[in-house]
C-alpha cells in the first residue's frame, strides 16, 4: 500500500514539474523579442509588385492605408520598392467596432456631385417592401407605373443579395444631377430630402448586416458631403406628411443612431 502511495506521489510531482515548466516556456516566448507570437503568426505579409502604392495595397487588403504604412514605419509619401515586404495588419478584431467605409467608385460619386451650399436638410431610410430587386428594376417601374420622368425615385439604393449584392450601393441619377426625390409624398420634403431605399420588406424580417454596413458608410458620408448632424437622419415613416409604416418595424432605427453619433 505504502508502495501505491509513494508512486502515486512520484506522479503528481513529475506532473506539477511539466505544468510549471510549460508555463515558464509560454512566458518566455511571450518576454523573448522576436519570437512570434500567435497573433504574429496570423499577420500576412505581401511581396510589393510593379506598379503597387500604398493606396492600392491598402485597399486590395481591406486596411486603411494609415495603419499600413504606420505599421510598416513608413509615411504616406514614401515610395515602396518592387520586393520589398509589407506586414499587413489583421483588423479582423476590429472591424466590428471600426466605422464602415465606402468602395471607391460610391465615394467619388458623392464627392463629385455638384452639392450646393444648404441644397439639403435631411436624408430619408425607406424599404422597397419587397424581398427582391434592383435600382434598375425600381428605376423602370417608377418610369412606367408611377410615371416619373426622371425615374427612380431613390438617391441610392441598397442591395440585399436578391438581384443586387448584399450592400451593394447603387448611385441614383438624382443625386449624380442633384435632383429632387421622388420618394416622400410632399414635393416640398423631396426637394430637401435625401432618399436611400434598401431592398427587402422589412415589417417581415431584419436588414442584413451587410445593408446596415453600407448604409451606415454611406450616410456618413452624405453628413460630410452636405454638412449634417445626425439629427437630419429620419425614416420614411417620421417624416412623410402621409402616414406611412415605411421601412417596416424590424428596421433597427435606434442602433443606427447610436453608430452615427460615433465618431
Amino acid at each position: 500500500m505504502s508502495h501505491l502511495i509513494l508512486k502515486l506521489d512520484s506522479f503528481s510531482i513529475w506532473r506539477r514539474v511539466r505544468l510549471r515548466w510549460g508555463l515558464a516556456m509560454a512566458m518566455l516566448v511571450a518576454a523573448v523579442p522576436g519570437l512570434p507570437t500567435a497573433a504574429a503568426a496570423a499577420e500576412a505579409v505581401y511581396t510589393v509588385k510593379a506598379k503597387d502604392t500604398l493606396t492600392s495595397i491598402a485597399r486590395q487588403h481591406g486596411v486603411p492605408v494609415a495603419v499600413l504604412a504606420k505599421r510598416n514605419g513608413l509615411n504616406l509619401k514614401e515610395v515602396i520598392y518592387v520586393g520589398q515586404r509589407l506586414k499587413i495588419p489583421d483588423t479582423a478584431a476590429q472591424s466590428s467596432q471600426a466605422s464602415p467605409r465606402l468602395p471607391t467608385a460610391v465615394q467619388q460619386s458623392i464627392t463629385a456631385a455638384p452639392v450646393k451650399p444648404g441644397r439639403w436638410k435631411y436624408i430619408v431610410i425607406h424599404h422597397a417592401a419587397v424581398d427582391r430587386g434592383t435600382a434598375q428594376a425600381l428605376d423602370r417601374y417608377h418610369r412606367e407605373q408611377r410615371h416619373m420622368e426622371n425615374g427612380l425615385a431613390y438617391h441610392f439604393v441598397i442591395g440585399n443579395g436578391n438581384g443586387m449584392r448584399d450592400g451593394e450601393i447603387a448611385v441614383g441619377n438624382r443625386w449624380r444631377r442633384q435632383l429632387d426625390g421622388g420618394h416622400l409624398h410632399s414635393p416640398a420634403q423631396n426637394h430637401e430630402a435625401i432618399g436611400i431605399c434598401l431592398i427587402g420588406n422589412f415589417d417581415q424580417t431584419s436588414p442584413t448586416k451587410s445593408q446596415m454596413q453600407s448604409l451606415e458608410a454611406l450616410i456618413r458620408a452624405l453628413m460630410r458631403r452636405c454638412h449634417l448632424s445626425v439629427t437630419a437622419v429620419k425614416t420614411h415613416q417620421q417624416i412623410n406628411v402621409v402616414s406611412t409604416r415605411c421601412p417596416g418595424r424590424h428596421f433597427p432605427l435606434r442602433e443606427l443612431l447610436a453608430r452615427l453619433k460615433k465618431p
